[in-house]
């Protein structure tokens, strides 16, 4: 008798291993991004550029129990984007920021706290099975492209960020 598909959402659910907890937490990325996405429909370019991420969301995520999707010509893709957004907010990321503003931005900042989960999953992953570098290079850079799109995105609406100063770090970090 063929099993019924319906009633299984996810093939690795019961596994053990670190890496169903990677890809659920990638999975959870790539939707918030797509998420993200609906919401800067009037940022075409951001738009776009958030559509690309969620599906190099999914590359991320397959890319430790199969073959490896993610190259170095992403890495410098993602790279640039970086770079092209950090030059647009420069003067408004020279200190901590409160994760706050219009709801595009408050969600691409639940994007980057996602992308750091991610991090954090796959470091998980890496001490039970081998990964790649480049892994661990592009989802760290993934959760800074999406704080400076946050960013980016506030700068557009003409919201300001709201520095952070910690009671409990000095600034000298």
């Amino acid at each position: 008798m063929a099993k019924d598909f319906r009633y299984l959402c996810y093939p690795y659910m019961r596994e053990s291993v670190s890496t169903v907890d990677f890809e659920i937490r990638t999975d959870s990325l790539s939707t918030k991004i797509g998420l993200a996405s609906s919401m800067t429909e009037h940022l075409p370019k951001v738009h776009d550029d958030l559509l690309y991420l969620a599906e190099m969301a999914y590359h991320l995520n397959g890319s430790v129990r199969g073959m490896t999707a993610i190259m170095e010509e992403d890495l410098n893709k993602l790279s640039q984007m970086y770079d092209r957004y950090v030059s647009e907010v420069e003067d408004r990321i020279q200190t901590f920021v409160l994760p706050q503003g219009c709801t595009a931005a408050c969600t691409l900042h639940t994007c980057r706290s996602e992308a750091k989960k991610s991090v954090r999953a796959l470091h998980k992953v890496s001490t039970e099975m081998k990964v790649e570098n480049i892994l661990f290079k592009y989802a760290h850079l993934l959760a800074n492209v999406l704080f400076v799109m946050a960013v980016y995105v506030n700068k557009c609406e003409g919201i300001e960020e709201i520095p952070f100063v910690s009671k409990s770090y000095s600034d000298k970090i």
